[in-house]
């Protein structure tokens, strides 16, 4: 299964970024975008920046394809949803900045090394540590949810397949509640891990 935090060891501009510039990099663009763009002109320079982005880190479409594929599907929801409740300027404005961020989040996993990114993390958080915080775990729930976002996204493909395989129509009993329960089942999984270790 391809993951957003599987890290590819590359010499690019990007992979020689320090983890710290990239998150912020991350956070200022996707605040950016949530503020800026509000056309469909907007949302098309947002993807196509996010393109850019990919070959500027040296990642071509054989390698960006299989990481986007599952998102895409959690993409083409959304804007079905967005499309039913709004119209379609609005749905596609919303589709591409979620797009664009996912992707913009894939190329900093895919540059950084997951250790790099917990250590920058845990030195930001540190302050709060005098106050009792666990940064550790706080570092280690970022860590889990990066990683878990195109976990999600795969059993939306999967439960769509199984539908499909069936001839059932799409719908929200058909699509979300089988795609919930294996959620929540993949969330035990992740508890039962962390227990086994000592983890809280």
């Amino acid at each position: 299964m391809s993951m957003l935090g599987t890290y590819v060891p590359g010499r690019s501009p990007i992979h020689r970024l320090p983890a710290g510039f990239k998150l912020l990099a991350l956070i200022g663009a996707i605040i950016a975008m949530s503020v800026l763009v509000t056309t469909t002109t907007g949302a098309a320079v947002a993807v196509g920046a996010t393109v850019l982005v990919f070959a500027a880190a040296g990642i071509g479409p054989v390698r960006a394809w299989p990481l986007m594929r599952g998102p895409l599907f959690v993409v083409a929801l959304i804007f079905g949803f967005q499309l039913f409740i709004t119209d379609w300027q609005r749905a596609v404005v919303v589709a591409a900045i979620l797009l664009a961020s996912i992707g913009l989040a894939a190329v900093v996993t895919l540059t950084t090394r997951t250790s790099d990114l917990l250590a920058t993390i845990v030195g930001a958080l540190r302050p709060l540590e005098r106050f009792g915080v666990r940064t550790d775990l706080i570092a280690m729930a970022l860590a889990l949810t990066i990683r878990s976002i195109p976990l999600i996204a795969e059993v939306f493909t999967q439960v769509d397949q199984a539908r499909r395989a069936r001839g059932l129509r799409p719908g929200p009993r058909v699509l979300f509640v089988p795609a919930i329960l294996a959620t929540l089942d993949t969330a035990d999984g992740f508890a039962d891990t962390l227990a086994a270790r000592g983890l809280d």
